[in-house]
């Protein structure tokens, strides 16, 4: 080994710590891979992504231990614990499980879509365990953040989980479905159609509105809005009253961005990261 190679290896190992160490936990639902040193921080990703998606964030905003988390099921790992019961609900008491077993102290959460509900679950639900939450993109009910209410997707949702996945038409629709709320397509995404559709579900009947008055941690929402005014009106409005409930919330527009912010905004996402963890 050269000395530069021997140079880089240390830089990549000081940024990243031991690359994918993961501490003693046992889940059926979620894995957890460690990376760097500093105050630690949770990062759950969202409907069908993988824990790959925050690596750019871990690149950018050093000086953290962060904990990656992987939904068993989701973006090519087996369905595991996730083939039965809730999941969102599910992975939700396992993070909060994974803050005691790992004996970490009040760690900053960071969920992007179905991760922030996680987040915000683990936060109303386990207040004493949560510094600090993000909720990336996502309302407290995330149906109504495409225009429906949650019995009206529900009864959708249901279909799909009673039958529908056996034909290609109920896989389009289940796939539409999933990027109403975030997710990419079942196949695209290598994911488990079966968790994908009871995790879609459970999101469609999910409305935690009367839990939000519950997070004593600060809360700050980070949100896309399009470019055409009218809309980044009606999206503003959503928040504002999707939030109102929680008590002191921090809602950070931005601006000309889809759903995956840290994708199509990186540097603002990044500076917000950077905010939110130094505040």
């Amino acid at each position: 080994m050269n000395r530069r190679t021997f140079l880089s290896g240390c830089a990549a190992a000081a940024l990243f710590g031991t690359a994918g160490r993961a501490l003693a936990f046992s889940s059926g639902r979620v894995s957890v891979q460690v990376r760097g040193e500093g105050p630690d921080v949770i990062l759950i990703p969202g409907l069908t992504n993988g824990r790959d998606v925050w690596d750019g964030t871990v690149r950018a905003v050093p000086g953290y231990r962060y904990h990656l988390v992987q939904v068993a099921g989701f973006a090519g790992e087996p369905a595991r614990g996730n083939a039965d019961g809730a999941i969102v609900s599910g992975v939700a008491g396992e993070i909060a499980r994974y803050i005691v077993e790992a004996g970490l102290r009040r760690p900053a959460l960071i969920g992007h879509s179905m991760g922030g509900i996680v987040a915000m679950m683990v936060a109303a639900r386990y207040p004493a365990r949560v510094g600090k939450v993000m909720a990336v993109d996502i309302l407290p009910s995330p149906a109504s953040g495409f225009g429906f209410a949650g019995t009206q997707v529900a009864p959708l949702a249901d279909a799909l989980f009673n039958g529908l996945m056996g034909s290609p038409q109920g896989r389009s629709v289940l796939d539409a479905l999933i990027g109403g709320f975030g997710g990419s397509g079942v196949a695209s995404s290598r994911s488990d159609s079966a968790v994908v559709a009871r995790a879609t579900h459970e999101l469609a009947r999910t409305d935690l509105t009367p839990e939000l008055p519950r997070i004593t941690a600060p809360l700050t929402v980070v949100y896309a809005v399009p470019d055409i005014p009218a809309d980044a009106v009606a999206v503003d409005r959503l928040y504002r009253i999707g939030y109102a409930p929680a008590h002191g919330a921090k809602l950070r527009r931005v601006a000309g961005s889809g759903h995956m912010i840290m994708y199509d905004r990186p540097q603002r996402f990044y500076a917000e990261v950077r905010d939110f963890l130094k505040g």
